[in-house]
């Protein structure tokens, strides 16, 4: 099948479907068109055999969804068909065929009938399996991407900061100035005629491109490579950069810095940093996704009989909770708007979980206090359910 078959031929009027037919629909079309054309019913039948063969390759098409999409998108850039042969220009047709368009230009090296110099085959690249052989034109080059590391305080890490990173990347090579050629002069790869791609057949007249071996995918060959880059056009480049981390980011968390990479080639856009971060542990605080922890003391008296308690925030003024009355160890209050920042700006939480605090020394008026409050609750056993359950059980 050649490319100006698969531009001009209306497969969906070939099987007698609508464009926007379903999978199913052209499935059954085919089938019984195949079922009436086919040649072992019509023996002898030229006519029938030359539909057969229409039908098939009308199903190989449309019946595949990749296929499809890419035959869709060829008419339509080509308004179904519209580039047709005609009369030296008459009525606004055009002085060239699809052969000119699609076989690499008008002979004897000028631009050609039409203006289109080295053709379209450029235009389709894979799609068809074809290129232009005239093209000489080399493309942009995407520069690689960076992966580096940071390390950030546990402040840092919740309100954001400025770090200079110092990387390590390929850039233009500055002895050649990035052309990979001791002179300067590189030529054209002839094998991908500077794309830096060559296509490999994938069946059914598509193609896939890879990276030309030849020129490595930079589409220049170096005639005198230079000693520096060995005619890669590319030198190990070292460069600090102060790059902004974003406040609220955790441990361990990836950003991508769009065009932060290594330069690219030709006019090529440069690639994107990627920062992994790592935050060092707070001794006071803890992190729970956008919510931070901490854990406070309070007294027995203060647990069993209730009050006010003054808890520290990460970078601001301390806030006062109030403790209700009979608050076991381990609860857990919340202060709000005192967290890590999120990505809308808006702060979480701050956790606060309370331990009772239990001293180790006791003055004689609070040792009397004690064996006081224990004669008041002499009949009360803290463990009496506990057992229960375990009878239970």
């Amino acid at each position: 099948m050649s490319t100006k078959d698969f531009i001009e031929k209306d497969y969906y009027k070939v099987l007698g479907v609508p464009k926007d037919a379903t999978e199913a629909e052209i499935k059954k079309a085919y089938r019984k068109l195949a079922r009436e054309f086919h040649p072992d019913a019509n023996k002898g039948n030229a006519k029938a055999e030359e539909r057969f063969k229409e039908i098939s390759e009308a199903n190989d098409v449309l019946g595949d969804p990749k296929k499809r999409k890419e035959y869709d998108e060829a008419r339509a850039l080509f308004g179904n068909g519209g580039f047709r042969p005609g009369p030296g220009g008459a009525g606004g047709s055009f002085n060239f065929d699809l052969g000119d368009l699609f076989g690499g230009g008008a002979q004897g090296g000028g631009q050609g009938a039409g203006g289109f110099g080295g053709g379209l085959g450029d235009v389709f690249g894979g799609l068809f399996n074809r290129g232009s052989s005239g093209t000489t034109r080399v493309q942009p080059r995407r520069g690689q991407d960076i992966d580096t590391e940071v390390t950030l305080s546990f402040t840092e890490a919740i309100e954001g900061a400025t770090v200079p990173l110092r990387m390590s990347s390929q850039a233009p090579c500055k002895a050649c100035s990035g052309t990979g050629d001791a002179n300067g002069n590189p030529r054209v790869c002839p094998t991908c005629v500077g794309t830096g791609q060559v296509a490999r057949g994938s069946g059914g007249g598509f193609s896939l491109t890879d990276p030309c071996p030849d020129c490595k995918g930079r589409g220049l060959i170096a005639e005198n490579p230079c000693e520096i880059c060995k005619g890669s056009g590319r030198a190990k480049s070292s460069r600090t950069m102060q790059v902004r981390i974003p406040a609220g980011v955790s441990d361990s968390q990836r950003i991508r810095l769009r065009g932060k990479g290594a330069p690219g080639e030709r006019g090529g856009p440069a690639g994107d940093l990627y920062v992994t971060v790592h935050v060092d542990a707070h001794p006071v605080f803890g992190r729970k996704g956008d919510n931070l922890t901490v854990t406070v003391p309070v007294t027995f008296s203060e647990a069993a009989l209730g009050g006010e308690v003054r808890v520290p925030t990460l970078g601001g003024p301390a806030v006062t909770l109030k403790v209700p009355p009979g608050t076991p160890n381990g609860r857990t209050m919340r202060a709000r708007g005192k967290g890590a920042v999120r990505k809308d700006g808006t702060r979480g939480d701050l956790l606060v979980t309370v331990e009772v605090s239990v001293p180790t020394e006791l003055s004689g008026k609070a040792r009397d206090a004690l064996e006081a409050y224990r004669e008041a609750t002499v009949g009360e056993d803290p463990r009496a359910e506990l057992f229960q359950a375990a009878k239970g059980a």
